[in-house]
């Protein structure tokens, strides 16, 4: 290896640190601002809006990860939501497992079914993508909606935390304070996670593989097994966000299923730019808090966020972050 090319590889490692090492720090400054909430005053109902939001964001930022990495557009990405809020409220419910082995049961199963479908799943392209994915979300959704002896059918069912949860007061998870603390802790963290899973080797050769899947195959690469492992990543991120809906709540229902919430997260996540790790995020809160304000004066709410979605789409291809993006490119010249 020449002195040149020792160079260029030197000065990429170095760069690559420096990057991580934002990353990590800005991680850091938003845990601190997430701690800081409690003591701001907010009102109860605030703060339970908040913790609600980050819900939101992450089942978002797991439909956005797909598109990131993969992508590939998923109408069934609620599935995996409500398995794990699922998996956790029936094993709590039934005391059939301790509450921390039911948080572990309901994050991996989840990933493991995401894995396994998407080794299947991973191979189809295209509308027929989408359309499979849609079939395989409405599949859960229709067990849960008539397995009454499941979790009552349709009617839902409501479920009781157990005294202690890792050595902590289980009923401090129904706090809003507390719930929007941890949410907001959690999204902080699962973003960071993601952003350095993208600059991984895994993550540039599942990139690789997005762009150009012949290609990658062509030198060597299986893109099966890395499409399937984004798939994985990404339901977990799914699941997380059901749990943590399931325990607020104390309540799961087949809604937690449905494709209409799979859409939902896919416009939240092109409203805050499905090209960046923290714009599906973005695009959740930002849209959750315009859907309480709408629904607060209008009937039809839906509408207004099916305009403002036009109004992204066509003004700003790539979503908040690519606005903010912009502008501040425009401000540096």
């Amino acid at each position: 290896m020449t002195a040149t090319a020792q160079s260029i590889g030197g000065s990429a490692k170095r760069r690559k640190a420096a990057a991580t090492s934002v990353v990590l720090l800005a991680g850091a400054a938003a845990l601190l601002a997430g701690f800081a909430l409690p003591w701001l005053g907010f009102a109860k109902i605030t703060m339970s809006l908040m913790a609600q939001s980050m819900f939101d964001a992450l089942l978002a930022t797991s439909v956005g990860f797909l598109i990131l990495q993969n992508g590939r557009v998923s109408f069934g990405q609620a599935a995996f939501f409500g398995l794990g809020g699922y998996a956790f409220g029936v094993l709590v419910a039934r005391n059939l497992v301790g509450p921390e082995l039911g948080l572990l049961i309901a994050l991996v199963l989840p990933t493991v079914v995401a894995f396994l479908l998407g080794l299947v799943i991973a191979r189809v392209t295209g509308v027929a993508h989408a359309m499979l994915t849609l079939a395989v979300g409405q599949a859960f959704y229709e067990v849960a909606f008539r397995w009454r002896e499941l979790a009552k059918g349709d009617d839902g069912m409501s479920f009781s935390l157990p005294g202690r949860f890792f050595g902590f007061s289980a009923s401090s998870l129904q706090d809003p304070a507390v719930m929007a603390v941890l949410a907001w802790t959690i999204l902080v963290v699962v973003l960071v996670a993601l952003t350095l899973f993208t600059r991984s080797r895994t993550g540039q050769i599942a990139a690789a593989i997005r762009d150009n899947e012949e290609r990658a195959r062509f030198i060597g690469y299986s893109t099966t097994v890395p499409r399937a492992l984004v798939y994985a990543i990404a339901a977990f991120v799914a699941a997380i966000a059901g749990v943590l809906q399931a325990t607020y709540n104390g309540y799961i229902a087949p809604q937690m299923f449905h494709w209409s919430l799979s859409g939902f997260a896919l416009i939240m996540s092109i409203i805050g730019g499905a090209k960046f790790v923290v714009g599906p995020a973005i695009g959740a809160i930002v849209l959750f808090y315009i859907k309480d304000l709408a629904g607060q004066v209008a009937e039809y709410w839906p509408a207004i966020v099916g305009g403002i979605l036009v109004v992204v789409t066509l003004t700003m291809p790539q979503g908040i972050i690519g606005l903010i993006g912009r502008l501040w490119r425009r401000k540096e010249r």
